[in-house]
């Protein structure tokens, strides 16, 4: 059977997750689903990947693929090729690897991932 699959219901609330990583202005909520994993990122306002995240992991750029929805806020990403993209609520998004992000405005930023959540912040 493939890895990809579903074999069982499941149903995990968010709000008691498997993991919780919390890095300076950072909440991400992880929960593992069969072989799936789904996170829900929190970034408070003035957060940016630069400033909070790069200390974790200590990379030059954010190396994860993320591939999301957008419930709230605004984040903005630049990728080191120089796009850039705005996300705002109701936005699916595709980020490579490589880019920079930060938090637009005085709402936090929330999104659902469905690629990226098993390693970010890590």
């Amino acid at each position: 059977m493939a890895d990809n699959v579903v074999t069982s219901l499941e149903v995990k609330s968010n709000d008691s997750p498997d993991e919780t990583r919390t890095p300076d202005k950072t909440r991400v909520t992880v929960n593992k689903l069969g072989s799936y994993t789904v996170g829900r990122f929190t970034f408070e306002p003035g957060w940016s990947w630069s400033d909070c995240i790069k200390p974790v992991v200590q990379t030059e750029s954010c190396q994860v693929n993320h591939v999301g929805y957008c419930v709230s806020g605004t984040l903005e990403v630049e990728t080191i090729d120089g796009a850039t993209a705005t996300i705002t609520a109701g936005d699916s998004f595709a980020i490579p690897p490589g880019h920079n992000a930060h938090v637009v405005g005085s709402e936090p930023y929330v999104g659902i991932e469905f690629v990226g959540a098993a390693t970010y912040a890590t």
